[in-house]
């Protein structure tokens, strides 16, 4: 008897359309992702009615859990298609459970599973996530990390922009500018580095105005599905205490 991945996807034209749902059938081989469920999807464009039609469009690059492009809703739950196994969506739901995929609601859908993160990328530049280096001249090898904290630093670095943090956390809507976990964990990074920390105050800055440090919650969600599991809140926890410290200073210098 043949066995079926059972497939249902949330689908938006364009980001004007409005959203539908559609499912489909993809006959099951071991081993595979939710990639390559879309893939076969992709090679024949048939939905569970037999129908056919328009294939499913998403985003993936590196296909190994580094480039974050493929984060999705999968089963509600935020994450990379590429690392969510069938197998293990099975072991926990039971072989041929409905799986449902949706697109990241925190962000402007482009088509289908494919969403706009340039949120992500501005709140970036907001709070200065580089190191500045004046000129193209070689100026040899800079200074390093401590050890003590490249340790920490290190799994900040790991941060992928997938998205993950900021679709679970209730502070990130539409009525709200705040930036995201994400951003506030790189502001740690990059202040932590020898040459970066020559440009501190600016990042601190970018904390304590609107849409910064004061408007998370400590909900706890970003910690628990970032796929890297960077300890967020510790790091947030550690900016906090920055920034007030910081905020005082520039109050008794004003």
């Amino acid at each position: 008897m043949d066995k079926f991945i059972h497939l249902k996807v949330k689908r938006q034209d364009n980001p004007d359309a409005a959203p539908r749902w559609e499912e489909f059938r993809v006959p099951y081989k071991p081993n595979m992702n939710v990639v390559s469920v879309l893939m076969e999807i992709r090679k024949n464009p048939v939905n569970a009615k037999g129908e056919k039609t328009n294939p499913v469009v998403w985003e993936c690059n590196c296909l190994e859990e580094v480039c974050g492009a493929c984060t999705m809703l999968i089963d509600k739950v935020p994450r990379q298609a590429c690392s969510a196994l069938i197998d293990k969506i099975y072991e926990k739901n039971g072989f041929g459970a409905l799986i449902q995929l949706e697109p990241l609601t925190k962000f402007p859908v482009i088509r289908d599973l494919m969403i706009d993160r340039a949120l992500m990328f501005d709140n970036l530049k907001k709070v200065k996530a580089w190191v500045n280096v004046d000129g193209s001249f070689a100026i040899g090898r800079g200074p390093r990390f401590p050890e003590r904290t490249h340790r920490w630093a290190y799994i900040i670095s790991r941060c992928m922009t997938c998205g993950c943090c900021m679709e679970a956390c209730p502070n990130v809507n539409k009525k709200s500018e705040f930036i995201g976990p994400s951003a506030i964990a790189q502001v740690r990074l990059f202040n932590a580095h020898p040459i970066g920390e020559m440009h501190k105050e600016d990042r601190l800055d970018a904390l304590i105005h609107k849409g910064g440090i004061q408007e998370c919650g400590n909900s706890q969600n970003c910690r628990k599905v970032c796929p890297k599991e960077i300890p967020l809140t510790t790091h947030i926890a550690a900016m906090n205490k920055e920034t007030v410290k910081y905020a005082i200073k520039r109050w008794l210098n004003s």
